[in-house]
């Protein structure tokens, strides 16, 4: 690649500084565009609760990450917001996450698989800890959020969380890659 190529390389602004979410993105765009791109993280808050308890709220999180990077850094090409988030299920804590990522009037969403938490981290996290910090207390880990994450823990790393979020950022990614069929998509959650 040439040194005048470099001026055209796309932007993603992500709404995180977590090096988990950073790579998946930059390798879900590498993924799904066939391009590299130049991933710049920036400090947002998400507007709703530190550890998401339903999909809405976890959905809303990732919209809200999302819009506050484009408004912080407006002449990037891409926006990304990534947020995790837990949802009861038959007595169970099950994880997810979703992934919102806009360019121009198009936005595309994703989410990741889900999986269910062991009962001693669900019990932590009902007494109001966030999943990376009950992770770390059962474990015996330290900042696994940053690392493989409770996915990783519990998969021996088969699935660690840059691949989980990996996935969803590729999801995500459908409309660009296929704009002609995506035209114009709403920003809003989805109706219910």
């Amino acid at each position: 690649m040439s040194d005048s190529s470099t001026d055209e390389i796309k932007t993603v602004t992500i709404a995180s500084h977590n090096p988990v979410k950073i790579q998946a993105t930059r390798n879900g765009f590498r993924a799904m565009l066939g391009e590299d791109f130049r991933v710049t993280p920036v400090s947002v808050s998400s507007g709703v609760s530190d550890q998401p308890l339903s999909d809405e709220e976890t959905l809303r999180g990732a919209l809200n990450r999302m819009g506050r990077a484009a408004a912080i850094a407006p002449d990037a090409d891409y926006w990304i917001g990534i947020e995790g988030g837990l949802e009861e299920r038959a007595g169970e804590l099950a994880a997810f996450a979703w992934v919102v990522v806009r360019s121009g009037v198009t936005t595309g969403k994703g989410r990741t698989a889900s999986f269910f938490l062991p009962a001693q981290v669900a019990a932590l996290v009902r007494e109001g800890r966030e999943l990376g910090e009950a992770d770390d207390m059962v474990f015996g880990r330290e900042n696994s959020k940053q690392e493989n994450g409770a996915v990783g823990i519990l998969t021996a790393d088969v699935i660690d969380r840059m691949k989980l979020y990996e996935q969803a950022v590729i999801l995500a990614l459908i409309p660009f890659k296929n704009p002609r069929l995506y035209q114009q998509t709403s920003l809003g959650l989805p109706d219910s």
